[in-house]
C-alpha cells in the first residue's frame, strides 16, 4: 500500500505523551480486562492489508501453509494487489475478497468491516500502521502488525490502549528474534555461558541508498534512479520522505527486539534513560549527485534531515546499557552488528566469534559455528527444512509461523502489545533527544509497573 503524502504529526508533541499513557498501567495483562475466552482452532482465516514487496514475502509464508485460509487482501495499488492475487492463485488457494482497486485509503476499514477475519497482517508503509491496527483492535480482529508500531510517542500509547481496552491480540512481526544464530545466543544467555548480562549492541546497518531511490519504474522497484516520493516507486514512493522529515533511529527493532529479549525486558526489567546522538547528512545527497543526471536533477537540492548514522543508548533497570545504530544511508555491508556481552564473555555476530573465559584461549576468539550447533534452538531443529527457502533467510517462516500458532491456541503473541511499543516508541524518543541537542529522556514504562511481575514467554520451547 501507498501514500501521496506523508502526514506526521509534530514529534516533539511526543514530551507531552510521556504522561499520557496512565490508563496503560491498570491492566494485569494484554487486554486482560476485556479479553473473551476462545476455543482453540486448526486453521484461521486471515486477511493482509498491504500487499507490496514486503506484503508480498509474507503472503508467501501464508499461502504455503494447510492451516490458514487467506480470506482478503487489500492494497491501494492496482498493480501490487494484482501481483498478490497471483501468488495465491499460484499457490492453488481460493481466490480472496479484494479492497482498495478504487485508490480510497479507507478501503481496509471495509475490509474489516466486511468480518469473516480471524486475524490480519499489516504490511504498509509506517504511518499507516497504528491507525490501522487500531481500527482492526476495536473491529475485534487480532492483529499482526509490520515493524514499527507508531510514528508519535502518542500513537504508541493509542496503540497500547486500544489493545489493553479491547483485549484483540496484537503482535508484532520482528523476525530478528528468528534468526538462527540470534536464537542460538538466547539459548546461551539462558544457560548463563556468558556470565551476567552487561552491555549488548545490535542496529540496523544496512545499505538502503537503492531502495530509497528508483526510476519509478514498477518493473525495477530498487535503484535505476534518483526518484522518490510521487514519481518514485515502492519503498522510494513513501520511506524516503522519513529521511527528509526526520531525524532519528527510524528502524529500531532489529536491532533491540533480540537485545530485549536476551535482557528480559518488560517481563523483570525495563528501559530507564535514553539519549541518541545524530551525524550530519550526507549519503543520500552523494548518492543523487553520483547517479547520471543526478546533480541537474531537482532531488540534488533536497536537504535531508536524517543523519547518516545515528547511534542511541539505552539504560535498564537491571544494570545493563544497550547501544543501537541506524546506518542506511551510507556504501556499506550488510550487518546488524550484534554483540552480547557478560562477566564470562561475548559473542559478536560480524566476525561471527565468541569468546568464553576459561574455555576459550586467552584473548583469543572462537569461531561461532561450533556454539551455535550446540545451543540450536528447538524451533530451528524442528522446522529449519520447513523453513527453507523462505525470507530473509528463514526468519519469516518463524515469525508468521509464531503468529499463526500463538492464533490458532488462543495463546499469548510471543512478541506482545507491550514488547511492540516499547521497542519501536525508541524511534520518537530518539528524535526527540536529538532535537534538544543530544538529551537524556526517561523512558516511559509502557507496562505500568507490570514489568516486575511478568516472565518470560518468548521461544521457551519448540513450538514457535
Amino acid at each position: 500500500m501507498t501514500t501521496t503524502q506523508f502526514n506526521r504529526r509534530n514529534f516533539l508533541s511526543a514530551s507531552a505523551a510521556l504522561a499520557g499513557g496512565a490508563m496503560a498501567g491498570s491492566a494485569l495483562l494484554p487486554g486482560a480486562a476485556n479479553a473473551a475466552p476462545a476455543a482453540a482452532r486448526d486453521k484461521v482465516r486471515l486477511g493482509l492489508i498491504g500487499t507490496g514487496m514486503r506484503g508480498q514475502v509474507l503472503l508467501a509464508e501464508l499461502v504455503r501453509r494447510d492451516d490458514v485460509e487467506v480470506v482478503a487482501l487489500c492494497d491501494i495499488e492496482p498493480i501490487m494487489l494484482k501481483h498478490a492475487l497471483g501468488q495465491v492463485e499460484k499457490a492453488g488457494k481460493p481466490r480472496p475478497r479484494t479492497y482498495g482497486e478504487d485508490r480510497d485509503q479507507k478501503a481496509y476499514k471495509r475490509m474489516l468491516d466486511a468480518g469473516g477475519l480471524d486475524g490480519v497482517i499489516i504490511a504498509t508503509p509506517w504511518e499507516f500502521h497504528a491507525p490501522m491496527a487500531i481500527a482492526a483492535m476495536q473491529a475485534k480482529i487480532p492483529v499482526g502488525c509490520e515493524v514499527v508500531a507508531g510514528i508519535t510517542l502518542q500513537d504508541h500509547w493509542d496503540v497500547l490502549n486500544t489493545q489493553l481496552k479491547t483485549g484483540t491480540p496484537y503482535m508484532l512481526l520482528e523476525n530478528v528474534c528468528y534468526r538462527r544464530d540470534v536464537m542460538a545466543a538466547l539459548q546461551m544467555v539462558r544457560a548463563g555461558l556468558f556470565g551476567e548480562l552487561l552491555h549488548l549492541q545490535g542496529g540496523y546497518q544496512h545499505d538502503l541508498r537503492a531502495v530509497k531511490f528508483n526510476s519509478g519504474n514498477p518493473a525495477k522497484p530498487y535503484g535505476g534512479g534518483v526518484e522518490f516520493g510521487e514519481k518514485g516507486w515502492s519503498e522510494a514512493h513513501w520511506r524516503t520522505q522519513h529521511s527528509v522529515e526526520r531525524n532519528g533511529e527510524l528502524y529500531p527493532s532489529h536491532g533491540i527486539g533480540p537485545c530485549a529479549m536476551y535482557t528480559n525486558i518488560n517481563r523483570g526489567n525495563r528501559f530507564t534513560r535514553i539519549n541518541a546522538f545524530a551525524t550530519k547528512a550526507r549519503g543520500l545527497h552523494d548518492y543523487i549527485v553520483k547517479q547520471p543526471g543526478g546533480a541537474q536533477h531537482a532531488n540534488a537540492k533536497v536537504k535531508f534531515k536524517l543523519g547518516d548514522i545515528v547511534t542511541t543508548t539505552l539504560a535498564c533497570e537491571n544494570g545493563e546499557t544497550i547501544i543501537l545504530q541506524h546506518d542506511t544511508s551510507l556504501p556499506r555491508p550488510y550487518s546488524l552488528g550484534f554483540r552480547v556481552q557478560g562477566t564470562d564473555g561475548l559473542w559478536m555476530d560480524l566476525n561471527n566469534s565468541i569468546h568464553i573465559e576459561g574455555v576459550s584461549k586467552p584473548h583469543q576468539w572462537d569461531d561461532f559455528k561450533a556454539y551455535q550447533d550446540k545451543y540450536d534452538h528447538p524451533v530451528w531443529r524442528k522446522y529449519a527444512a520447513q523453513a527453507e527457502g523462505a525470507g530473509h533467510g528463514g526468519m519469516d517462516f518463524f515469525v508468521i509461523h509464531a503468529f499463526v500458532e500463538a492464533l490458532k491456541a488462543n495463546a499469548p503473541m510471543p512478541i506482545d502489545i507491550y514488547d511492540a511499543v516499547t521497542w519501536s516508541a525508541i524511534t520518537p524518543l530518539s528524535e526527540q533527544s536529538i532535537a534538544a541537542n543530544f538529551q537524556t529522556l526517561d523512558f516511559p514504562d509502557f507496562t505500568g509497573g507490570q514489568w516486575k511481575s511478568r516472565k518470560p514467554i518468548f521461544a521457551l520451547d519448540g513450538k514457535y
